[in-house]
């Protein structure tokens, strides 16, 4: 089966992957990672419209790699709760059918001095680099694994969610129409 991930990031190919992997142990994958548009911001500030980035960029790959059986859209974002910044993440998964699946990743609030520099204008992984002294953690540990001093890394945070998209397809009697 043929598995398509809206990014070439290592971390979001890796994660789809084992998702995959887990939930349908035996069957061989084959995955490949391309670029397309979110049709949002770069930096997604509401959960609307990371989801919607998701979404988007699940449909952008079907329509750019017709022939897989699977799509899959990884889109993080941010949304300001109190005088904090949440972060999180949404997936997408579309199968060769038109069926969605859909997991949202669980949530952590950014430490101030990180906050500041998002809300000044920079993407997370911009200002977790700059931070924290690192350099290009979106394709490695993230903001998760710094501050969870690697318990969680960006593969793992992603694992679940898209276990969770996958839902649908695992038991798809359950979800006909």
């Amino acid at each position: 089966m043929k598995i398509i991930i809206a990014s070439t990031n290592p971390v979001k190919v890796n994660a789809a992957r084992e998702a995959f992997r887990l939930m349908f142990p035996g069957v061989v994958f084959e995955f490949q990672g391309i670029s397309v548009p979110s049709g949002v911001a770069d930096q997604p500030m509401t959960d609307a419209e990371t989801f919607t980035g998701a979404l988007n960029r699940a449909a952008n790959a079907s329509a750019a790699v017709p022939d897989a059986d699977y799509w899959v859209g990884i889109e993080g974002g941010l949304e300001k709760k109190r005088n904090e910044l949440e972060v999180f993440a949404w997936t997408v998964i579309k199968d060769k059918s038109g069926a969605i699946g859909k997991g949202r990743t669980a949530t952590f609030f950014l430490p101030p001095v990180v906050a500041r520099e998002v809300l000044g204008g920079m993407e997370l992984g911009a200002a977790a680099d700059l931070v924290f002294k690192e350099s290009n953690c979106k394709q490695n540990m993230g903001t998760i694994g710094i501050l969870t001093g690697g318990l969680i890394d960006r593969t793992k945070y992603y694992v679940d969610p898209l276990i969770i998209a996958l839902i649908p397809f695992k038991n798809a009697e359950l979800y006909k129409r």
